[in-house]
């Protein structure tokens, strides 16, 4: 099924505004990348505001889908999933996980950066992800039988977004591996206190 100029405009501003940011990025790029005239645009999305929305919604379903799969597949043991977490993350860093959009750090905390009023939508759909992705890592705790699942589940979060930052602002894919390490010290003592 061909996709829709609607869809053409989000995945070409998701392309843009993941590489080149939210602000810097102007209606006429996304215009011209993806070759839909003006009134198409305004058609589907009544402003950039409403567009960056769209693209914030897009995103996450397909990093959390992307990421919940490959931690899925890895492992039938909760434990197993939870530290395969860290090896999709190098794999992303790396560049591999996404055709066509490289690593240029989460489009979320990008959005929460460049939209730090705590109110603006943009950072409202950003904080929202996180919390999706904590839900996911608390609902795996939990099947290991940690002590604190929610707890557990905050320190992988942590180890995530760190890793995150330090392999986009430091360029260290690798560093998916030392995150990777803490995280099974963590798992490990959060199951031995059961």
């Amino acid at each position: 099924m061909p996709k829709s100029r609607r869809d053409d405009l989000i995945e070409t501003a998701l392309k843009l505004f993941y590489s080149g940011g939210f602000n810097a990025t102007g209606i006429d790029k996304i215009l011209e990348e993806s070759g839909v005239a003006k009134m198409t645009l305004y058609n589907h999305f009544r402003s950039k505001d409403e567009l960056i929305l769209a693209v914030l919604h897009r995103r996450d379903e397909q990093f959390r889908n992307w990421l919940m799969g490959e931690m899925d597949k890895s492992s039938a043991e909760p434990r197993g999933r939870l530290l395969a977490m860290f090896d999709a993350l190098e794999t992303w860093f790396e560049g591999r996980a996404f055709k066509g959009l490289g690593f240029h750090g989460c489009a979320f905390i990008n959005a929460a950066g460049e939209f730090s009023d705590q109110s603006h939508p943009a950072h409202r759909a950003a904080a929202e992800h996180k919390r999706s992705i904590l839900e996911y890592l608390e609902r795996l705790c939990i099947e290991a039988g940690a002590s604190d699942p929610a707890k557990l589940a905050e320190q992988l979060a942590l180890l995530k977004e760190g890793a995150i930052a330090t392999a986009h602002v430091r360029g260290m894919p690798e560093v998916a591996q030392v995150a990777k390490e803490m995280a099974a010290g963590a798992i490990d003592a959060a199951l031995a206190e059961v």
